[in-house]
């Protein structure tokens, strides 16, 4: 029982003690992704819709991608917002590049992600406004004369026709930042103290050196590991940044973090269903495997180039 009780102290006060290190982020984050929301939304689409006027071609990628990692939207919002562009005649790699950088990052995570190092911070803004680009580009190269995405279901008017109403409809502005803001925090505030949790338990139980040996010392089978891993550990964003902390802490490679922060997003449950809506079979395996390739040859290039 006396060995419980210790057990129980321990945890309490390591749990307060990483809680209170990263919580502030976490809280900034979705404040800055609701304020993003409600306020600049509109702005966002907007602007990517004047785009379509713009006789920009390939570079249109550059800011398609931004405009993708500044959207507050979740996948599900997301898919809806790409069919309206779709339907209005955007260019198919545009969108692919909107939605790729859309998937693996926004405005809460990326601030999020500060707890992290500034290193780590800048390092998954560009891995993914490339991974965004990347996308379009391909598209562009090899789906110029063909259709990549099925809207069908977004823009059919008939009864099989999906519509997904908007959510911030108070005529009062601020109002609607408040409700934008407890709904962020209520759907992420569970994930982010399960995140607490694991990583306190992993600091408890799981010894430095089998991380260091799982995603240190071993870089390529390192950089599997992370990809693999990040799939079923990656319910939210905000839960796995305690864990990287605590695996970067005991010798998780900058590159194996990468490629986890590549992979979890693009290929997480909940993406990945939102994904096969608007991709048949043989489109669908074609996104898998670019996720997958994304996150290893990003873990691989920034090992190298952090090893030199």
């Amino acid at each position: 029982m006396e060995s419980f009780i210790k057990e129980i102290d321990y945890f309490r006060y390591y749990f307060s003690l990483m809680f209170s290190q990263i919580a502030g982020y976490w809280l900034a984050g979705m404040l800055l992704g609701s304020f993003i929301s409600v306020f600049c939304k509109e702005k966002i689409h907007s602007f990517f819709m004047a785009m379509k006027n713009r006789k920009i071609g390939i570079f249109g990628l550059i800011p398609a991608s931004l405009i993708g990692i500044a959207s507050p939207l979740c996948m599900f919002g997301t898919i809806p917002i790409s069919a309206s562009f779709a339907e209005n005649g955007m260019e198919e790699d545009w969108l692919a590049a909107f939605m790729m950088s859309s998937i693996l990052l926004n405005p809460q995570i990326l601030f999020y992600s500060t707890a992290l190092g500034n290193n780590v911070l800048l390092i998954r803004f560009i891995s993914c406004l490339i991974c965004g680009i990347t996308a379009g580009l391909l598209i562009r190269i090899f789906f110029r004369n063909k259709l990549f995405f099925n809207f069908r279901r977004f823009t059919d008017s008939g009864p099989n026709g999906i519509q997904y109403a908007g959510r911030d409809t108070d005529p009062n502005i601020f109002i609607r930042y408040i409700k934008n803001l407890f709904r962020n925090i209520k759907a992420t505030g569970p994930a982010f103290i399960v995140g607490v949790t694991l990583a306190v338990l992993y600091q408890r139980f799981i010894p430095a050196e089998f991380m260091a040996a799982l995603f240190g010392r071993h870089r390529a089978f390192g950089l599997l590991m992370a990809a693999t891993i990040g799939v079923p550990l990656y319910v939210c964003g905000g839960g796995t940044i305690p864990l990287l902390m605590a695996w970067m802490a005991h010798g998780m490679s900058l590159g194996s973090a990468s490629a986890f922060m590549i992979a979890g997003p693009a290929m997480k449950i909940t993406n990945l269903g939102a994904v096969k809506i608007i991709l048949g079979v043989k489109h669908f395996f074609i996104y898998i495997g670019f996720s997958v390739l994304s996150a290893l040859l990003t873990g691989f290039f920034i090992d190298f180039f952090s090893g030199l």
